[in-house]
């Protein structure tokens, strides 16, 4: 089985900011995140031979992103793949172009949330009125909700590591105020506004351990890149990104069917990690990856992240928090654009976020959040819950 590693180029990316965008539709969005990816790479909408539209619940066919930015009879294939779907709209783009089916992509990921009015992230099922099949088919209970599971996942965690609560969410607290801290220093944000630990631990509980702070937000966006083969990179930009490693892995829903899964790991994440080190040619993620942006859609799951990819050793996540490991300065920098805590979470657009950060970290073009000397930056994104995951890892590097 062949690679993708080096066989891609990123040439050009876009970025929306990210928040309560009531002033701007879905098209809106496409369009300017796609033409700062245009404007990026030094290419005209009729240099793009290919497109692919991630979006969860923002429009059902690429239709959507063909009529926004007039890219006529062109193929273009609209992806859905849960909170990987921009990650996945991104993967199969590479692919098409490293089978040499076209020279120059463009891949968009959008969504539109606010506009539903709904609290949380909608269920695609709900939305589409098909809840209650759902539930028969994922042995979802009728009180499911994200929150909810995590809070359990926090609170095993504490239990098997003989972790004090309190001790427990000051920990967690820890995350969110890092992730504040890097948010405020991002212009495109939906929260620019750093935090203190006591504020975190003193917001409205959702689901102990997790307060208000320890959730991400509900937020509009889009963003978009420009990719093509890796030897005509040069072509368009001195400074390109390559793509290293693109990996899904997707669970058979143990959590909800086994009384065995342990709470305490999300194993996609782990075995994502493990072929995504593999065909980079990774053996020490600790020391060789320079940044990560990852799936902090609760305090906890970043803090699981750390060990499920190796950059902590299982159970030991504490003190690495605790020596600022994932800080700005720190030997392996998270989410240096604040996440999803900062950004919010449109589906459709958060995996292509991610590879916006990694795109101007690698090229050291990030400004006051610039980690040292960048050479290989790590995505990653975890949709569903414990136990029933689809989560996607990407490496770039330059």
């Amino acid at each position: 089985m062949e690679s993708i590693k080096n066989k891609v180029a990123i040439v050009g990316m876009g970025c929306t900011k990210f928040g309560e965008n009531w002033e701007q539709g879905l098209n809106d969005l496409i369009v300017d995140a796609a033409y700062e990816a245009y404007e990026d790479a030094g290419i005209e909408p009729k240099d793009v031979q290919a497109a692919w539209f991630g979006t969860y619940l923002s429009g059902y066919t690429g239709q959507i992103m063909a009529k926004a930015l007039g890219l006529n009879y062109i193929p273009i294939t609209r992806v859905e793949n849960m909170c990987a779907t921009a990650s996945d709209a991104f993967r199969n783009a590479c692919y098409g172009v490293a089978c040499g089916s076209c020279d120059i992509a463009l891949v968009v990921g959008a969504e539109k949330l606010k506009d539903f009015g709904t609290s949380g992230l909608p269920d695609s099922e709900l939305c589409m009125g098909t809840w209650m099949g759902a539930q028969q088919r994922t042995f979802r209970s009728e009180t499911f909700t994200a929150p909810g599971h995590y809070a359990l996942m926090a609170t095993r965690y504490f239990d098997k590591y003989g972790i004090d609560p309190d001790e427990g969410k000051r920990m967690l607290g820890t995350i969110a105020v890092k992730n504040h801290y890097n948010g405020s220093l991002h212009p495109k944000a939906h929260f620019q506004k750093p935090v203190k630990l006591e504020s975190v631990l003193k917001a409205p509980i959702i689901a102990w351990p997790l307060g208000l702070f320890d959730c991400c937000g509900v937020s509009d966006g889009a963003a978009a890149a420009v990719i093509c083969r890796a030897d005509m990179a040069k072509s368009f930009r001195s400074d390109p990104v390559y793509v290293k490693s693109l990996q899904i892995s997707v669970g058979p829903q143990e959590g909800f069917r086994s009384q065995k899964y342990d709470w305490d790991h999300v194993e996609e994440t782990y075995r994502a990690g493990l072929a995504a080190y593999k065909e980079a040619g990774i053996s020490d993620p600790r020391k060789e990856i320079s940044m990560a942006e990852v799936h902090d859609c609760f305090t906890i799951t970043e803090m699981m992240i750390y060990e499920d990819l190796g950059f902590s050793p299982r159970g030991h996540a504490k003190e690495d928090v605790a020596a600022e490991t994932f800080s700005l300065k720190g030997d392996v920098p998270v989410n240096p654009d604040g996440g999803l805590k900062c950004f919010g979470h449109p589906i459709g657009a958060s995996g292509l976020r991610m590879l916006y950060e990694v795109y101007y970290q690698l090229r050291e073009k990030a400004g006051p959040r610039q980690v040292k000397n960048p050479s290989l930056g790590l995505t990653h994104n975890l949709g569903g819950t414990p136990g029933s995951g689809t989560v996607s890892v990407i490496i770039a590097g330059n």
